[in-house]
């Protein structure tokens, strides 16, 4: 009785991280690239790669995502910037993040370790966090975002999200705003608007200049980041992409 009652508790288990990981629009595999606009001009590009591996004995998701200036902006002020992102694919929570950063003569490299069941974020100087049980670095937001239900939401909805971020937990809050279609260089795509919240200051008038398009279907495609800036326009688009699970 005692082996059967585990087992349904062991297969209760499995079959609801199955349906979680189902639910995903994203698999092991996915390639994105895209390109980095300023006003008119090609500064870059960044590519992401998502892939199965094992963190301390578990599976989990790896994602690598790679900044690279390139042409004029490259001679100018060399970027070569990595962010990755060891998750759980059921919940999209971060177990480990690491961010190199090579910005012109600026280093930096940074790790997190997160354990969410104690509430704490380690970095890699063994300094320990307090933190919110669903906070994520901001690669594991790109995949979480992607995950949402937005068929049940309505323009205006607030979705609030825990970051961790430079040694800071940073509320990445933002707002549906609905489907809209965009142009692209690659054609017309059919999006889910998101309007995350920015700090107005030294880079932004307004506290709505960043928009964030999701394509509407299976996938939940980032199409497009746009940064309305007091010094010019960013927009990083899709140019191309495989691997993708629909």
């Amino acid at each position: 009785m005692k082996k059967n009652i585990l087992y349904l508790v062991f297969l209760l288990i499995s079959i609801s991280t199955f349906s979680q990981l189902s639910q995903n629009h994203f698999i092991p595999g996915e390639k994105l690239k895209f390109v980095l606009y300023y006003g008119v001009v090609n500064g870059g590009y960044i590519n992401a790669e998502l892939l199965a591996s094992e963190y301390e004995g578990k599976k989990v998701y790896h994602s690598k995502m790679i900044a690279t200036t390139s042409g004029l902006a490259d001679v100018l002020y060399k970027v070569r910037d990595e962010y990755q992102s060891y998750f759980d694919p059921a919940t999209t929570l971060p177990l480990k993040s690491v961010r190199d950063i090579s910005e012109g003569k600026y280093k930096r490299y940074d790790l997190a370790f997160f354990d969410h069941k104690n509430l704490k974020v380690t970095n890699s100087k063994n300094k320990v966090f307090d933190a919110p049980a669903d906070v994520r670095d901001m690669v594991a937001v790109f995949y979480y975002i992607r995950n949402m239900d937005f068929d049940n939401m309505k323009s205006g909805d607030l979705i609030k999200v825990n970051t961790f971020f430079d040694n800071e937990i940073f509320p990445f809050d933002m707002r549906y705003r609905g489907i809209e279609t965009i142009k692209t260089k690659k054609g017309e795509y059919r999006c889910i608007k998101l309007v995350p919240y920015v700090e107005p200051g030294r880079a932004f008038e307004n506290e709505d200049d960043m928009t964030i398009y999701l394509s509407a279907d299976r996938n939940r495609v980032p199409v497009r980041v746009q940064f309305n800036l007091k010094f010019g326009s960013i927009k990083c688009d899709l140019i191309e992409y495989s691997g993708l699970k629909n």
